[in-house]
């Protein structure tokens, strides 16, 4: 068992050198806004997400564009290249709903309506088109 244990690990440190992620954490904006952003970047060269993003006129959009900088950032520490030299594309990427602050919002005749916060974790990878 202890061997076995051991070459599934290796094999997933293996994968993860060719695997260039970028991970934000407790973001305070619901994920239903932050996916109408994230959608708009799925399947894009980087540059060109990075434009789309620049110019979407929404709060999610400058967080977006930050943490795809920090995913091309990662990209040439681990590969050592620059993403202009390699067709570099946003591979997938996914938001996740994070844990909600629950707070109370006066309401008439002395009552109380609950009202959540909610926030999101977002996780951006990115591949390498392979050249036919």
């Amino acid at each position: 068992m202890e061997r076995r244990k051991k070459r599934v690990a290796d094999a997933r440190k293996e994968a993860m050198k060719n695997t260039f992620i970028a991970r934000m954490r407790n973001v305070p904006t619901s994920p239903r806004k932050m996916r109408l952003c994230a959608d708009l970047i799925r399947g894009q060269e980087v540059y060109k997400a990075l434009n789309i993003l620049r110019f979407t006129n929404k709060e999610a959009a400058g967080r977006l564009e930050k943490l795809l900088l920090s995913a091309i950032a990662n990209y040439e520490k681990k590969s050592g290249n620059r993403p202009d030299e390699n067709a570099l594309f946003v591979k997938a990427i996914m938001v996740d709903e994070a844990t909600g602050l629950k707070r109370i919002l006066p309401a008439p005749q002395g009552r109380a309506y609950r009202m959540k916060k909610r926030s999101n974790h977002v996780t951006i990878f990115l591949g390498e088109k392979i050249a036919e």
